[in-house]
């Protein structure tokens, strides 16, 4: 693994397994560190195959007491950098956290450490665990640790720094519940989470028992170029694991932004997925979960049908509201039956007025449910035999609406059985030919372009460097080709899907 001197976060770090991938990576990384921290000095450690990563939070005060606070899982990770985080971890027993609290307070101790820090561990599947790094700071993900300890990271620093002495010992820490923190990016999972921007149309965090929003944006903000991708950092509390995550999924659910792409879909996935939820992580979860990105699952999941519900309400409401303003009875029932497209697959559901809220039948199963939801909404909160469900709603045209739940985002077409029925007669409308064009996958400083017009170039070779927040982009050749003009210069400002250069 090569890894950036100064770095931190993720920057500057590659793994190498050849020759090729150390000459190629040292390059990048070498970048990477010098435009992230003006230094490009790197060193090489042994890389761990299926690790762990869970930290130790110190405390030190002047007078030579350290302390430990519990530890820290930060397996969930893509490119080097966290996601999600807990406290404590699901893998640890009572005698590794002790073992590794004590190597962390020696490691303090011997530096004559004052404030907060993190020593980082690296721990194998047999719990073996490995030095990583001290950070000599407060942690993103310190949250957690507040959440399960009932400390202030930030008063203690402070007080620390005013030369106050710690005013508790090793022996006074205690652990309460647990908590899990997920960090909101201004990011596309669906694009190999690679960097957005623009403006925060729409922003409308959760809130609640157990619920922690940390956050530095407003609705109307820019999320620029310039700066790390983080909107916000989501943390919950329960008193055990099991709800913590349930939490999590139901935070996320509502946790509403618009205005660029974000991975609040893609967390609330990780949460839903059986895997997270049974504790068995590493830090390759994400690249083994989602081998072929992040997309809405192929066919139908349990949560399509909360999806459905949700889609035939929204439609049924809408129809109300109409009769409304057209001076009718928007109370009387209103039994309607709807063909609901989804992925081009066709479901059947009636939704009819009963006892003050509605009889809903998908595709021949009926359900008893109830919402408040208004149009113009974009958070319906509804109740389907008793369990509530949070899904995130966006009015589109042609009678369509994008939906979220438990991270499944799909596109809902909401149609009279005869409108359907004319839909399947129209022909589709076929979309450009780009396979000749390399376009930009993000927005970004456009800092390199390696090949020059004429060029022959190989699959798998770098055509173009693309800076975003703080990370360097390398666009490879997915064919062997020719390379017919160049459309972009280095030093360019470029767009998403603008067009950089064009093959023959």
């Amino acid at each position: 693994m090569l890894k950036a001197s100064a770095g931190g976060g993720g920057k500057g770090m590659r793994i190498a397994h050849d020759d090729a991938e150390l000459r190629e990576g040292f390059t990048g990384a070498q970048s990477e560190a010098r435009s992230s921290f003006a230094d490009d000095r790197i060193f090489i450690e042994k890389y761990i195959e299926e690790p762990r990563h869970i930290e130790i939070q110190v405390l030190g005060d002047a007078f030579g007491n350290i302390v430990y606070l519990g530890e820290r899982e930060c397996s969930i990770q893509r490119r080097h950098q966290k996601v999600i985080e807990e406290a404590p971890s699901p893998f640890l027993d009572g005698n590794t956290r002790a073992a590794m609290g004590r190597q962390a307070v020696t490691l303090a101790r011997a530096v004559g450490y004052r404030s907060a820090g993190t020593v980082e561990f690296i721990v194998d599947r047999e719990r073996n665990f490995y030095f990583l790094e001290m950070n000599t700071r407060l942690q993103v993900e310190h949250p957690v640790t507040e959440l399960v300890t009932g400390l202030d990271l930030v008063e203690l620093m402070l007080r620390i720094a005013a030369g106050e002495k710690l005013p508790f010992g090793q022996e006074d820490v205690r652990l309460n519940g647990w908590a899990i923190e997920a960090r909101v990016y201004a990011e596309d999972p669906s694009r190999g989470f690679l960097p957005s921007t623009g403006r925060l149309v729409r922003y409308l965090p959760p809130s609640g028992d157990g619920v922690r929003v940390d956050d530095g944006v407003y609705e109307g903000a820019e999320i620029s170029v310039y700066y790390d991708p983080m909107i916000a950092k989501l943390a919950v509390w329960a008193p055990d694991r099991d709800r913590a995550v349930d939490r999590l999924g139901q935070a996320l659910d509502g946790f509403y932004i618009a205005g660029l792409q974000h991975n609040v879909a893609f967390l609330a996935a990780v949460a839903a997925r059986q895997r997270f939820r049974d504790g068995a992580l590493s830090t390759g979860f994400i690249a083994e979960e989602f081998p072929g990105g992040f997309a809405p699952p192929a066919g139908p999941v349990e949560a399509d049908r909360t999806i459905l519900a949700a889609a035939a309400l929204a439609a049924r409401r809408l129809c109300e509201r109409e009769q409304a303003l057209a001076g009718g009875n928007g109370g009387a029932p209103l039994a309607e039956e709807w063909t609901v497209l989804i992925d081009g697959t066709a479901h059947r559901v009636a939704v009819a007025g009963a006892g003050g809220g509605y009889r809903i039948t998908i595709d021949g199963v009926s359900t008893a449910a109830t919402t408040q939801w208004q149009p113009g909404q974009v958070l319906m909160h509804l109740t389907q035999d008793g369990a509530i469900a949070t899904v995130q709603i966006d009015r589109l045209a042609a009678a369509t609406f994008r939906l979220m739940h438990r991270g499944v985002v799909r596109r809902a077409q909401v149609l009279t059985p005869r409108a359907a029925e004319l839909l399947a007669l129209m022909p589709a409308k076929k979309p450009p030919d780009t396979s000749r064009l390399v376009l930009s996958p993000m927005p970004g400083l456009l800092s390199a372009i390696p090949v020059v017009p004429g060029q022959q170039v190989k699959a798998g070779e770098p055509l173009a460097i693309v800076e975003a927040m703080k990370m360097e982009n390398i666009l490879r050749a997915e064919r062997d080709g020719r390379i017919a003009a160049i459309r972009a210069k280095p030093g360019d400002s470029i767009a998403v899907d603008e067009v950089i250069l064009e093959f023959e």
